[in-house]
């Protein structure tokens, strides 16, 4: 089992940046994928970006591509996600999860562990 807790989340103006922190405990980080997703309300979960386990690949939804940034810190037992250029559309709570594989998956039933998720709200 590996428990995950996420931190950073906060409010900003449009055109903002903050950068999220997931550090992870319990099991082998290095050993698989980890990746962000979103939940607005009255949304389903969505898939933000993923990171292999390596770091080496990367993905990302389109709706964030270009402004967000995910990378991980296997020594420290972390993944970090720094988003800039920041929209009002970006509002939600974003969790982190480990996937069940090592390499990038964008569906949420592919990952096993999920943190408890941290209020990201960008006003306008």
């Amino acid at each position: 089992q590996v428990q995950l807790v996420e931190s950073g989340g906060g409010l900003v103006q449009a055109g903002g940046s903050l950068r999220l922190s997931c550090a992870a405990s319990g099991r082998t980080f290095s050993n698989y994928a980890m990746g962000w997703f979103r939940q607005a309300p009255g949304k389903e979960r969505e898939f933000v970006a993923g990171i292999s386990w390596s770091g080496r690949s990367t993905y990302y939804a389109d709706s964030v591509k270009g402004r967000f940034t995910i990378s991980r810190d296997n020594a420290k037992n972390t993944v970090y996600l720094q988003m800039n250029s920041l929209k009002p559309g970006d509002t939600a709570v974003y969790y982190c999860a480990t996937a069940r594989v090592m390499g990038v998956m964008t569906h949420p039933g592919e990952y096993d562990n999920w943190g408890q998720g941290t209020q990201v709200t960008v006003s306008s």
